[in-house]
């Protein structure tokens, strides 16, 4: 099916080049009709099938192994897996400044698959060999505990894995959209199929390691639950090697880091000199030379304007002292969405719960499907991504069409307006687990069952709801989150753009962390502990509360940034947000690649 959309040669049967710089490995130019397109797709997205399967299996279900094999306490096992959430979700600033910068995406990507591989090898060995795996143990309060050295090992292991997803994550779907040449217009239609194709990918991947991987896991073992997806994963990278002479390529150029801080340097290094009122007289490079290097010029625009001293002629031709008007209003492009940014952390902390606390409570619960079944309690996250999955079909077949007749907008609404619709459903979400804690404390409470090990007699289902609305939550806040910052972010800087969308859940899971530790300690301090090792005798409902509050006032922040929000030049949004946005007729960009690789965090 994919191979029917390629096209042989150009519109007239001569074989041409591609048209948007890519190059061969060598840095030859390219033949548009031996390479790219499905030919080299088919093998990308082989890889992030297995690849997906490799990391939910071990995310997805990360905190009950924590919890049932090291015997970590609540707060130190969720802890421990948010930090190295928020370390996979941190390294790709690393990984894609050394692909844009020096390395290339291709060669960056195969040797961050090859610390990858070696990292889930040794967390398969850690689990798997009797001298680095903990002791058998029936028991969370059993006596037996692993040794340092097993420990360091196992830990070890994840963050090797972490810092190889630094460098895979941020580069193989990018290279995937770098096969279809945007200059031909067949290709540029073949696009939307990769896409698709791409999320599939994705959703089959996760589904796959948030039912069968997680079975294996809690019931047969956990050798053959990361021995397979180990297996997988090495299987996957041979896949991406076998399709190496098929694959475009971009050559590396200056970082968008260091575009930055030369504006940002040269503007304070020049902060008494006046700005001229007269925007000719500011330093620009020639159209010619944008033209000859593949890049875009920007206009001027009126806000920050203390960066425009940047651009200011001062005798001085250092890039740290004086810098093209251009690249001063990508500077202002990437910091006028730092306000979004830090809105978005709150709702990265409340994602974090649906791989932790949410699975906690589920460990409490009666989980019995018929007589002989067992649901384990990290399946439930499947729900985020089924739900995830049927409410972005919703959104992008019925609501966009309907409401796209009231408000003229391509997109339906905003961006932000979906961010925003997202944030509310965010309060609902944690409104919603504090009704289930209750509920679930009071049946604690009517059997008098306070014991760290007692199951209640309450069906793990009364946790679907808050799982089925991070789904849906997550098709708002995580589509519109990547979407915005890749679509805003300047021509030369769309990779930083992404990476505002990492760093989102990087910060998200770390500040998660900070809070559960904080409050943990502060309610001990003064009474019983809200977040305890027994969750019968804990107070989840206080800390969900609390979460729903804070969560609350992170919507009203975001509205006050929206507010002033102005959207760049290629929109007709001269104020704020929510009036209506108008877009270029163009097919969707790469955000939807990494909006759908990394909406499925959980």
């Amino acid at each position: 099916m994919m191979a029917s959309v390629e096209e042989k040669g150009s519109a007239d049967g001569r074989e041409d080049h591609t048209q948007d710089g890519t190059v061969d490995l060598k840095g030859r130019p390219i033949l548009r009709s031996k390479t790219g397109r499905w030919r080299a797709c088919s093998f990308i997205v082989g890889y992030e099938v297995f690849e997906r399967m490799a990391y939910y299996g071990i995310a997805s279900n990360l905190v009950i192994y924590l919890t049932t094999k090291l015997h970590e306490g609540t707060v130190t096992s969720a802890n421990n897996v948010t930090n190295w959430v928020g370390t996979v979700w941190m390294t790709p600033l690393l990984g894609a400044y050394i692909a844009d910068a020096h390395l290339g995406r291709y060669w960056t990507f195969v040797i961050a698959s090859a610390i990858y591989l070696v990292g889930m090898s040794l967390l398969t060995l850690a689990v798997s060999l009797p001298a680095l795996r903990p002791p058998s143990c029936g028991s969370e309060d059993c006596d037996k505990r692993a040794s340092p050295f097993q420990v360091g090992i196992f830990y070890c292991a994840l963050y090797i894995i972490a810092i190889g997803t630094g460098g895979t994550k941020p580069n193989i779907s990018t290279m995937g959209a770098d096969q279809f040449d945007e200059f031909e217009p067949k290709e540029r239609t073949q696009k939307l199929s990769f896409f698709n194709w791409w999320m599939f990918s994705i959703f089959f991947g996760t589904l796959f390691s948030n039912t069968f991987l997680i079975y294996l896991q809690d019931n047969v073992g956990w050798a053959l639950g990361y021995g397979l997806p180990t297996l997988g994963l090495a299987l996957s990278i041979l896949v991406f090697l076998l399709g190496t002479k098929f694959y475009r390529h971009k050559l590396p150029s200056e970082s968008p880091f260091s575009r930055i801080a030369h504006v940002i340097v040269a503007a304070l290094r020049k902060w008494r000199v006046t700005i001229p009122d007269d925007q000719k007289e500011l330093h620009e490079l020639s159209l010619e030379a944008y033209t000859k290097s593949g890049k875009f010029r920007i206009d001027h625009s009126p806000s920050l304007r203390f960066l425009d001293k940047a651009a200011v002629k001062s005798g001085l031709t250092s890039p740290w002292m004086l810098c093209p008007v251009t690249q001063v209003e990508e500077t202002k492009q990437m910091i006028k969405m730092v306000p979004i940014l830090v809105a978005t952390f709150v709702p990265s902390m409340m994602l974090a719960q649906g791989g932790t606390l949410f699975i906690k409570q589920g460990t409490t619960l009666d989980r019995s499907i018929g007589p002989n079944f067992e649901i384990p309690p990290a399946c439930l996250s499947a729900f985020i991504t089924i739900f995830m999955l049927i409410s972005l079909v919703v959104y992008d077949r019925l609501f966009v069409p309907w409401i796209r007749g009231y408000t003229k907008n391509p997109r339906g609404i905003t961006l932000l307006q979906r961010l925003g619709i997202g944030l509310v459903i965010h309060v609902v979400i944690m409104v919603t687990a504090w009704l289930a804690e209750r509920k679930r404390l009071s049946v604690v409470r009517e059997h008098q069952l306070f014991g760290k090990k007692d199951t209640l007699p309450l069906t793990i289902f009364i946790l679907f709801p808050q799982f089925a609305l991070l789904g849906i939550a997550d098709s708002f806040v995580e589509t519109a989150k990547i979407e915005l910052f890749y679509d805003q972010a300047p021509q030369g800087m769309k990779s930083l753009g992404t990476s505002y969308f990492t760093t989102s859940l990087g910060i998200g899971s770390f500040l998660s962390s900070f809070l559960l530790s904080t409050v943990s300690n502060i309610t001990k301090q003064h009474g019983r502990g809200w977040i305890l090792d027994n969750l019968n005798i804990s107070h989840f409902d206080y800390y969900y509360l609390f979460l729903a509050v804070l969560s609350s006032l992170n919507l009203l922040f975001f509205l006050f940034v929206a507010k002033y929000f102005v959207y760049n030049a290629d929109t007709t949004e001269p104020k704020g947000d929510f009036a209506m946005e108008t877009l270029p007729n163009k097919p969707p960009s790469q955000a939807q690649t990494e909006a759908s690789n990394a909406l499925l965090l959980s």
